[in-house]
């Protein structure tokens, strides 16, 4: 069952340049899709079309079923995004704050509201730092606040826009175990990445953009291996010759 349909999406800027031209795509419910590409090939533009964030010139995407057009509140609420500079996602004087900013915006009860932020915190292990302000988190932290936001809205499908970026070894491994608990758990995963050596693992479907249109589309090892032609760098194991493993092992 597809959770995501976009059929022959395409956005022109301002500017009158052309950022996605026709695109036509699905992401099955509880998959792991790996977006990758070079700089400008219009991945973070695609990302940003899912809930809203940015419209159409043309064509649509739909979420379970219902386009993203005719009920952008609810799509904000299936699709959840966390961004690439964590520092742009944090609202609140505190950490607790912070992650309750979109449910309240939901207008829920306060009851309901304080429930989901501390189950979402004890979630991403930032319970005990609630009282904290955001800005004093580690690198790793702040990702992990974004995605307790991002919890805390119920939300099926998580978004991730670089995730890895700017983050220590520590941070690194942080997000990416919160990553695999999120799917492990039934959350469909959509991950925009240079580095695909941390995420190919784990992926069910590997999609390359250039252009602004899709240029390969299938299970990584079967991508992997065309990759560079469109300017994106193929892992380190496999030009040794090895098979990708887990990052984490």
């Amino acid at each position: 069952m597809n959770i995501i349909e976009i059929n022959k999406l395409t956005h022109r800027f301002a500017d009158g340049s052309l950022g996605l031209n026709e695109i036509d795509l699905s992401i099955e419910k509880g998959g792991f899709v790996v977006l990758a590409g070079p700089n400008g090939s219009g991945k973070t533009t695609l990302l940003r079309h899912l809930n809203g964030l940015l419209r159409p010139s043309a064509g649509e995407v739909r979420i379970n079923g219902i386009p993203v057009s005719k009920n952008v509140k609810r799509a904000r609420q299936v699709v959840g995004m966390v961004f690439q500079d964590a520092d742009s996602q944090i609202v609140g004087e505190t950490v607790f704050d912070d992650a309750a900013f979109g449910p309240e915006n939901l207008g829920l009860d306060r009851d309901e509201v304080d429930r989901r932020v501390t189950e979402a915190l004890q979630a991403v292990g930032l319970a005990d730092v609630a009282d904290r302000r955001p800005h004093l988190l580690s690198g790793g932290q702040k990702r992990k606040l974004a995605i307790a936001g991002v919890l805390a809205m119920k939300s099926q499908v998580i978004v991730f826009d670089e995730p890895f970026s700017n983050l220590d070894y520590i941070g690194i491994r942080q997000v990416l175990e919160q990553i695999l608990k999120l799917h492990a758990s039934g959350h469909t995963i959509v991950i925009t990445t240079h580095d695909l050596e941390k995420v190919l693992y784990y992926a069910d479907r590997l999609v390359v953009m250039d252009g602004g249109q899709v240029v390969c589309n299938g299970v990584p090892e079967k991508i992997v291996p065309e990759i560079e032609r469109y300017g994106v760098r193929r892992p380190c194991a496999v030009r040794l010759g090895m098979e990708v493993e887990s990052w984490l092992s």
